[in-house]
């Protein structure tokens, strides 16, 4: 079974500062675009005891997209694909954990964009479990999913002359998510420091 033990059980945040949720896209056919979310909070709740008891949340800012060109991005942030306006937030809320194999859980939520929710089943992997230097307890997390952005609402394309889209409707979700155990009463985790 897992690296999970009892000291493990409670309350993990994102660090921002060191996660990562990111995508990446067919474009023209020809090439892969690679973007990210520069603002995302998630936390976990770990029952040691019972893994399946454990759930997961995670929101995203939509308007935190960043493809490193800041024309696409606004075409990203509008009513042809998030609406920020209107739906600010992407979110993922956990229905069941479940152990598939050592260090490798299947979650199972549910997914809203725009004004749909989806249920999605996503493979993660711990990579580890470490007191880093400040003290705190990190645990270190990946996964990727594959979707179908239609079947959230985001529909927009564009022909090409010789066939094919101009955007893949299959888009890739990467998450490499590090995690802070919140230790002590109440108390938030310790400032995580550079690198």
């Amino acid at each position: 079974m897992t690296s999970f033990d009892r000291s493990t059980s409670g309350e993990w945040h994102f660090d921002p500062a060191h996660t990562r949720v990111g995508f990446s896209a067919r474009h023209a056919m020809v090439t892969t675009v690679r973007g990210t979310f520069k603002e995302v909070a998630g936390t976990i709740h770990v029952d040691a005891d019972d893994v399946s008891r454990s759930r997961v949340e995670v929101v995203i800012q939509a308007a935190s997209v960043d493809t490193y060109n800041e024309q696409r991005d606004e075409h990203l942030r509008s009513v042809d694909f998030f609406d920020v306006e209107t739906y600010p937030e992407i979110r993922f809320v956990s229905t069941t954990v479940d152990e598939v194999e050592e260090n490798n859980f299947m979650v199972v939520g549910d997914l809203s964009i725009r004004d749909v929710t989806k249920q999605v089943a996503i493979p993660i992997e711990l990579l580890g479990i470490q007191r880093d230097p400040m003290g705190n307890l990190r645990a270190g997390f990946e996964a990727t999913r594959r979707l179908n952005r239609r079947e959230f609402g985001l529909h927009w394309n564009m022909p090409l002359d010789k066939g094919g889209v101009l955007v893949s409707e299959k888009v890739t979700l990467e998450f490499e998510i590090s995690a802070i155990k919140v230790e002590g009463a109440g108390e938030a985790p310790a400032e995580a420091g550079e690198g």
